[in-house]
């Protein structure tokens, strides 16, 4: 059973990650040139981007589940402060890095149809999901 959910969560990243492709594929207008250029370095911020949300904030999520958060000494709840304090400035950095990359590659006007396309991909997927539950 824990198989078949893993293998249907890998499924669903997968196929969510080539909708999203598609989505900003049609969005941009790339050139193959840019294109060639464009997705190994998109691609590697978001892997890091999934990585810093779905893996180093779950555990951060973990441990604040683990028992009320009344219970947390002061120095548990800084100690999680930090944690949270520092994913979120290596998001930043990350964030900050691709744009740089990106400046390289392709135009300000497409960086920023990128970021559009984005914010307008997550919206579509969260009312997809809103509608089935």
């Amino acid at each position: 059973m824990c198989t078949i959910t893993f293998y249907g969560q890998e499924n669903k990243k997968e196929k969510i990650k080539a909708l999203k492709i598609a989505y900003i594929t049609k969005d941009l207008s790339l050139s193959s040139s840019e294109a060639e250029k464009f997705w190994p370095v998109y691609n590697s911020f978001d892997e890091k981007q999934f990585d810093l949300r779905m893996v180093k904030m779950r555990k951060i999520r973990q441990e604040l589940k683990s028992k009320p958060i009344e219970n947390f000494s002061d120095a548990e709840a800084n100690a999680l402060l930090n944690q949270i304090d520092n994913l979120e400035d290596e998001s930043y950095q990350n964030k900050k890095k691709l744009i740089t990359d990106l400046r390289k590659i392709i135009s300000p006007v497409k960086i920023l149809k990128l970021k559009q396309a984005e914010d307008d991909f997550n919206k579509s997927l969260l009312k997809q999901y809103r509608k089935r539950n």
